[in-house]
């Protein structure tokens, strides 16, 4: 039998290049779906101004995010727990000002990921190393 090594390589270079633009697209998927969102990381504050007086401010699960009214125009926004909500802020005549998801994660610059059988933990190592969360991962059978 005799095969082309030309015709093998350039087999072998197509499936790398579809290989390379698959896995582009799966770590490109997670800051897509990001996207229109409000991002806060797990135990930091970020502080929203708006144009208008706020009368009323909406968080749809408060176990993972808090706001707090600073002022008339100022809200600051807390990250509580991992996950996602909505947070929705209404001015005086009851108009949504805001009408916004939140995505609550962890700081991944300073992370660090534990595998032990099928327990997950995740560390924050800034400067020292704590245990942020830790996860039982399931099998389903």
């Amino acid at each position: 039998m005799n095969l082309h090594p030309t015709a093998i390589g350039a087999r072998l270079l197509t499936t790398s290049f579809a290989s390379l633009a698959l896995i582009a697209f799966v770590l490109a998927s997670p800051a897509s779906a990001a996207e229109g969102m409000l991002n806060v990381y797990m135990n930091h504050a970020r502080v929203l101004k708006l144009d208008r007086a706020v009368s009323k401010v909406i968080i749809g699960n408060s176990d993972v995010a808090d706001a707090t009214v600073a002022d008339a125009k100022t809200i600051v926004l807390t990250g509580r727990s991992f996950g996602t909500t909505n947070l929705v802020i209404l001015d005086v005549d009851g108009n949504a000002i805001v009408d916004e998801r939140i995505l609550v994660s962890i700081d991944e610059g300073n992370t660090v990921r534990v595998f032990k059988q099928t327990i997950r933990s995740v560390l924050s190592c800034t400067p020292n190393c704590e245990e942020h969360a830790t996860h039982k991962l399931t099998i389903a059978n």
